[in-house]
């Protein structure tokens, strides 16, 4: 276990943490628990914030937790903890069997099942430590935020520079004889400036996030990108209400699979709020769209080997030539539909979907005139009518090229005909995230202005 990750008390190595775990599972038993599950997870990070060349923030966290949940039958109580020792887990587990003894039955409530748990734990490589002091941290975000206000005479104040590390360990078992425990890291350079010419002020940013520091992007050109970006978009004009073709840029376009993934999530299923329920089997998207999850990637930011019930994650289609195949479930979730777990306790792990062979720019040129939107505001989106509504702003294209920066506009539509109308998808993926796509193109939205 990383050194970093010590507690005051003690140190807490994975062989620690997972008899802590059988220790748990032993007390439930103990007080009559016919199941129950337990959690543990410890996190450290230092976070530095520069603004205007002076040091605006230090923010070291060290923290750790245990949660506890029992069943008696199909009654369930759950109960937490930051006290690691045997009197205060001891009395954790009273207060969940407390809890649980007076609870309603539930007849989905339940350990997923047994025959679904990762036998087979593999090492994903989440785990890169940063030995990063706070001295360190700062020249980074000075470097960053120096180079973002040199890049354009333009920019004329800061929202300032951020270089962040966190690292963390996450213990997972239950009275299958189930436990497993990984260690994951998380590093991030960002920069936001404003730029400001006679006709007002702009704002923009730019981000690098990765598991293993070296593969960030250095502190310049992340300070490069956003004082580019915020200077781009001065002078925005407002746009006639139309319909017109949008591109919603990588960086963006990852929200609208974020509401499909809403969309076909157990909890909004079960409770009939979702315009694709029953959709299972039919044709949501064109033929060429193909979404997946790949929970076993490598260093990514996504990656699982097994859910936050145990169950071990796979690579699988959620949509296949246009159609749905497949739900996102927990094990509860999916005894409220019938339906069997799909390791998405905790949700999607590394969501993908194929990209066609167009960049960005090829994409524009494909469009010839339209919105490039690369920024959303507001959450105008009803995943049980599927109408989607968002403050936007971007650049009008003419001619396959920007024309324009826009600002103060309203793009709006419904996610049903949306996904239906996506004509093309951009091979400029952003890797920084969950959910990896390019720039997604769909046709006729309609652009609210003037």
């Amino acid at each position: 276990m990383p050194e970093n990750l010590l507690t005051k008390e003690v140190t807490f190595n994975q062989d620690r943490l997972e008899a802590i775990i059988g220790d748990i599972m032993a007390e439930a038993r103990s007080q009559g628990a016919s199941a129950s599950e337990a959690a543990i997870s410890i996190e450290s990070g230092l976070s530095v914030i520069v603004r205007m060349g002076s040091v605006e923030t230090i923010e070291h966290n060290r923290d750790k937790g245990l949660g506890v949940t029992v069943y008696f039958g199909h009654r369930k109580g759950t109960a937490s903890t930051s006290d690691f020792s045997p009197a205060a887990i001891k009395q954790a587990v009273q207060a969940a069997c407390t809890i649980a003894r007076y609870t309603a039955e539930d007849d989905c409530a339940g350990l997923a099942d047994a025959n679904m748990m990762a036998m087979n734990i593999p090492d994903l490589d989440l785990c890169y430590p940063w030995q990063l002091d706070a001295e360190t941290a700062i020249t980074l975000a000075e470097e960053c935020e120096a180079h973002a206000r040199a890049t354009d005479q333009r920019i004329t104040n800061s929202e300032g520079a951020t270089v962040a590390s966190h690292q963390g360990f996450r213990v997972y078992g239950n009275s299958h004889g189930f436990c497993g425990g990984y260690a994951t890291t998380r590093h991030s350079v960002s920069c936001a400036v404003i730029a400001q010419d006679d006709n007002g002020m702009q704002r923009d940013y730019w981000y690098s996030v990765a598991r293993d520091r070296n593969e960030l992007e250095s502190p310049a050109a992340i300070g490069r990108r956003a004082a580019q970006r915020s200077v781009k978009r001065l002078g925005g004009r407002r746009l006639v209400t139309q319909q017109a073709p949008v591109i919603f840029a990588a960086d963006i376009a990852g929200s609208l699979l974020s509401h499909f993934i809403r969309a076909i999530s157990g909890g909004s299923l079960y409770r009939h709020a979702s315009f694709l329920e029953g959709q299972i089997g039919k044709q949501s998207f064109p033929g060429f769209v193909h979404i997946y999850e790949n929970p076993h990637l490598k260093k990514a930011l996504g990656s699982a080997p097994f859910d936050s019930e145990g169950v071990a994650t796979r690579e699988r289609d959620l949509v296949s030539n246009g159609i749905i195949e497949s739900y996102v479930l927990d094990s509860y979730a999916a005894r409220k539909l019938g339906m069997e777990t799909t390791g998405n306790a905790g949700g999607v792990h590394n969501l993908l979907i194929d990209a066609g062979g167009y960049n960005l720019t090829a994409l524009l040129r494909e469009m010839g005139k339209g919105l490039l939107v690369t920024e959303l505001m507001g959450m105008g989106v009803n995943t049980v009518t599927g109408d989607y509504s968002r403050g936007a702003a971007g650049y009008w294209i003419e001619h396959g090229e920007i024309a324009y920066p826009v600002e103060e506009i309203t793009i709006a539509g419904n996610l049903r005909d949306m996904f239906m109308h996506i004509q093309a998808i951009g091979n400029d993926i952003d890797l920084r995230g969950n959910i990896r796509t390019g720039s997604i193109l769909i046709d006729g939205i309609t652009i609210a202005g003037t």
